[in-house]
């Protein structure tokens, strides 16, 4: 039977799966509309494009590391609320694609969709069919990997902060308490060196009004922009900030004092700068209340 476009649209207005999918659907069934629905149900894909436009701000963040810790991938996997990030099965689904991205070697996230997972499925196969289950949007929203010639060190703040650092010198403990320590103060770069020069004019630009404001004259200024700028740069770079667990000692006496470096790192937090908006749980039943009364 022939599938036209007006059947694959009743479908998706049914269903709200994706048009490929409702197509596929279709020719599965021989175009039986019913069993069309069946099979999107079946395949966890009904009902997803239409949470995809609902803002998934809480999740996870899957760390995989290779057995020789010369690699890692890390991932950021959302969902929409704490509770669902926090059960099991989604914290297995965010791992399996960390674990599939290390093997893959890629941070292409709409290819990595289309990788099979351990039960046969696809990630987007089965992405759909949780959604389907739980009722909640869920995406992969960041991804990235980090190859050393020295040695991964990793370290995790529950499920909502991940740490992944690229050493060479030191040992096990020494990166994971940098990692550690990148969780807590997170540094902006390594050194000033890797520091975007954007970055370092505006904050020159905003001192410089700053003491401007002071009346004193420029040559003083200058030197008071100096001071401030370094100071600036040690609280924003790895190597300026005072290590958490003992603020006497700069990261970077810790590193020279175990004969290590730190090449690169990634500092994934679920949620970073992904808008939310605020609700007030009272204002909403009340404004359910009167709908529901006409008013």
């Amino acid at each position: 039977m022939s599938i036209t476009a007006g059947m694959v649209k009743q479908l998706r207005e049914t269903t709200g799966a994706g048009m490929m999918d409702c197509k596929k659907a279709l020719a599965e069934t021989n175009g039986d509309m019913d069993a069309a629905v069946e099979f999107l149900r079946k395949k966890g894909m009904a009902g997803a494009d239409k949470k995809a436009g609902r803002v998934a701000a809480e999740g996870v963040i899957a760390i995989a590391v290779s057995d020789d810790k010369k690699k890692a991938a890390i991932a950021e996997v959302n969902c929409e609320t704490d509770f669902v990030a926090k059960g099991d099965e989604f914290k297995d689904f965010a791992n399996e694609i960390a674990q599939i991205a290390l093997k893959t070697g890629s941070t292409d996230i709409e290819a990595l969709y289309g990788e099979t997972m351990a039960n046969g499925k696809t990630i987007d196969e089965r992405r759909r069919e949780l959604i389907a289950k739980i009722g909640e949007n869920m995406a992969v929203r960041r991804l990235e990997l980090i190859e050393t010639n020295g040695q991964i060190g990793q370290y995790q703040h529950g499920e909502k902060i991940g740490v992944v650092v690229d050493m060479t010198g030191g040992d096990e403990a020494l990166s994971r308490d940098v990692a550690m320590h990148i969780a807590a103060l997170k540094p902006t770069a390594v050194s000033a060196d890797n520091v975007d020069q954007e970055v370092i004019e505006k904050e020159r630009r905003f001192q410089i009004e700053q003491a401007q404001e002071s009346g004193k004259p420029m040559e003083i200024i200058e030197k008071m922009i100096e001071g401030r700028m370094r100071k600036f740069l040690q609280d924003i770079t790895l190597v300026g900030q005072s290590f958490v667990k003992n603020p006497d000692v700069t990261i970077d006496k810790l590193l020279k004092d175990n004969n290590a470096s730190v090449a690169q790192f990634i500092r994934l937090e679920v949620g970073e700068g992904i808008e939310i908006e605020e609700t007030n749980f009272a204002d909403e039943v009340a404004a359910a209340a009167k709908a529901a009364l006409g008013g």
